[in-house]
């Protein structure tokens, strides 16, 4: 193929992945550069070859050529990454392992430039995947940008902007009762305001027949020329009614086979269910010393969440009919000021106001593994305790990070942050049983502290179309502890966990730019890391563990072999081990320095097809490897490796599309995540789901 017309199926197939393509006239004039942008670790577009971190860019289209609704699915072909799905949020939440960190908050959420979760945890059951542009993963901390919340990486869904979308509809039916539908659309310009909307509704069943997820979303987004700047405005609410599973107990070095993995032991009355409404504002105009953009995100969730959890005896069930809201605000306002000589500096400040109250009614009951006694209901119980928790949290920050490109080889990004959190915590705990223990705790605390990072890419080779770039970043970043919400009492503010990593690397192009490729190596020190183990009593409580190392190396590739075929592989080996740390097990303290993390594989892989032609039969393969892990901070609990495999099929005419997709068709059932509300409790990856889809492109 004359090198011309190479160049030309590349950029197509870029173009087609719906990021936006960078592109810059070689010696002869031809645009070649063919990296795709993102805005995560820069806030302004900047093509990935040229950020000193390992980030990946996944286009909205292949997401819809490979039927991915969840984030599980959509990380798939990200090297490094695993994020099984459900966990304590919820069978429509996930919990993702970034540099082989398994912890539901060490990662930031970020929808459309918005954290999403704020101040406590990542959102992910109200994450909406229809009418998505493009997904940017990020590794290692935002240390500048986004400040005291992200540690081992940023996951940022951006949607199609205002007037443009995805123009689809689909709908479809599977295994267990299952069916979804979505639509997105364009809608008329109302006056100077371009608009969008998209909507999407499912029912996901699972072989527990009491297991199930409702959900709905809808987006609409508004943006245009408004008093001598941009205006954006977005306004999304999201309901999901879920009965979530039973984590199964680990008994010595097993999960128990006493019961089935699709066993539910909840009350009668289980529910996990939230509301959550969801509105930003946005505002962008020129000033003398640049573009000047203020962003103003207010949310306010209710959940409702009733269920139980089995004791290692298999005898009693300890239940929760738990209430809770959380007000989660964000507002940011910062400068982008050209220097010029290359140089472009983004200053502002930013804040995360997050406000929670929860109260949670506690009992237990009597169970049998055969299940001949009947479930009760939670409102039959009696009180055992009943634990009220109040929660506020303020971080602030103000930040400066400069882009300087000093030659067109070099890029040098470097930043500093001054954080001032604070936090106070209020919570009561009122005795079933002996009024006597009835307790009330009033704590506060406040951490003002620098974080920061520096790096750099330095574009070794380039041949026409093909590159390759060497990079090397520190950074440096704290976070102040999670709250987990659960039933328990919990009055202490936990240490803030703090962590510095090191990360090296080379990506690029080859094959006229139809190959891109990137490795990279890290070192992570960290310290206060907040884990899940058990007290005397038996209870699952948090506690900061002394001192981590995470390092690995990772690697992917991603071939558009023609306009039609694309091919992506991606490995890793991670060794995620506590330095120091004597553990609290079962009321023992233990000493697991040197031990590796809980649910951490040293390796991890992914090998990925997707066929798409314009008209006919059409199809993606996603076959993905998680290697063995521990279930116990002691290490003698190990679990085996597992393989997944995901794949769809279809037959595209016109504008319609039939297709058929099948997830997990191994129908791997292993051990994904911890409870940390269950004693040693674990979450099982979902078993086999298929749907037979229709879709119509408008």
């Amino acid at each position: 193929m004359r090198r011309g017309a190479t160049l030309a199926a590349c950029g197509a197939l870029f173009a087609a992945g719906g990021a936006a393509i960078a592109a810059e006239p070689d010696e002869s004039g031809q645009a070649v550069r063919l990296s795709p942008l993102e805005v995560t670790a820069t806030r302004v577009p900047e093509p990935t070859d040229r950020v000193p971190a390992f980030i990946t860019v996944i286009s909205g289209d292949q997401l819809r050529a490979r039927h991915v609704t969840d984030l599980r699915g959509a990380l798939a072909t990200v090297a490094g990454v695993e994020a099984p799905e459900g966990g304590d949020a919820g069978p429509g939440s996930a919990v993702p392992s970034l540099w082989g960190l398994h912890e539901f908050d060490a990662f930031l959420l970020v929808v459309d430039g918005v954290p999403l979760g704020g101040a406590f945890n990542p959102a992910i059951p109200d994450l909406d995947l229809t009418n998505v542009e493009r997904v940017e993963v990020l590794k290692g901390a935002a240390a500048v940008l986004y400040g005291a919340t992200a540690f081992v990486g940023v996951i940022q869904v951006i949607h199609y902007p205002a007037g443009m979308s995805a123009r689809q509809a689909s709908a479809g039916f599977g295994t267990n009762g299952s069916w979804r539908g979505d639509v997105s659309l364009a809608l008329p310009a109302l006056g100077v305001l371009q608009q969008s909307l998209a909507l999407d509704a499912k029912r996901q069943g699972y072989a527990d027949g009491r297991e199930h997820v409702y959900d709905g979303r809808v987006l609409y987004r508004a943006a245009g020329a408004v008093a001598g700047g941009a205006l954006r405005l977005d306004l999304d609410y999201s309901a999901v009614r879920s009965a979530p599973p039973t984590p199964t107990p680990r008994i010595g070095a097993v999960l128990t086979d006493l019961i089935s993995p699709d066993a539910n032991f909840n009350p009668t009355d289980a529910r996990l269910d939230e509301g959550r409404v969801h509105g930003v504002l946005a505002f962008t105009h020129d000033t003398p010393l640049g573009a000047w953009e203020t962003t103003l995100s207010l949310s306010s969730s209710r959940i409702r969440d009733i269920r139980a959890f089995l004791q290692t005896n298999l005898e009693v069930a300890d239940s929760q009919n738990q209430t809770r809201t959380i007000v989660d605000d964000y507002a940011d306002s910062h400068i982008t000021s050209v220097l010029g000589r290359g140089a472009t500096l983004i200053w502002g400040v930013d804040l995360l106001y997050g406000r929670a109250s929860q109260a949670s009614v506690n009992g237990a009951y009597d169970t049998v593994v055969d299940g001949s006694i009947p479930l009760p209901a939670t409102s039959d119980l009696h009180v055992d305790e009943i634990n009220r928790l109040y929660d506020r949290r303020v971080f602030v920050g103000q930040y400066a990070q400069l882009d300087w490109k000093p030659a067109s080889r070099w890029d040098i990004n470097g930043g500093l942050r001054l954080n001032e959190t604070d936090e106070h915590k209020r919570s009561t705990h009122i005795d079933g049983f002996d009024p006597a223990a009835n307790t009330f705790d009033d704590r506060h605390r406040s951490v003002t502290r620098l974080s920061g990072m520096a790096g750099l890419t330095y574009t070794a080779w380039t041949a026409g179309a093909e590159e390759i770039v060497l990079y090397g970043d520190y950074r440096n970043t704290f976070k102040p502890a999670a709250v987990d919400f659960g039933p328990d009492n919990t009055p202490d503010i936990l240490r803030p966990e703090t962590a510095q990593s090191y990360e090296a690397g080379l990506k690029g192009r080859l094959a006229e730019g139809c190959v891109d490729f990137q490795v990279g190596v890290f070192l992570m020190n960290f310290s206060n890391l907040v884990v899940a183990t058990t007290n005397d009593q038996g209870d699952a409580i948090l506690e900061n563990a002394g001192g981590e190392r995470l390092q690995g190396v990772e690697a992917e590739a991603h071939w558009n072999v023609n306009r039609d075929l694309a091919l992506s592989a991606a490995a890793s080996w991670h060794d995620a081990k506590f330095t120091r740390y004597v553990a609290t097990e079962g009321g023992a303290n233990v000493d697991v320095s040197g031990n590796q993390l809980t649910l951490s594989p040293h390796w991890l892989a992914s090998i990925g097809l997707v066929y798409a032609p314009p008209t006919g039969v059409f199809g993606s393969a996603t076959v993905t490897y998680v290697g063995r892990r521990y279930l116990d901070l002691t290490n003698q609990a190990p679990t085996g490796a597992y393989a997944t495999v995901d794949a769809s099929l279809g037959y595209r005419w016109g504008r319609y599309s039939l297709s058929v997709t099948a997830t997990n068709l191994s129908d791997a059932r292993a051990p994904v995540t911890a409870s940390e509300f269950g004693d040693q409790s674990f979450y099982r990856l979902a078993g086999r789901r298929v749907f037979v889809d229709i879709a119509a492109r408008f």
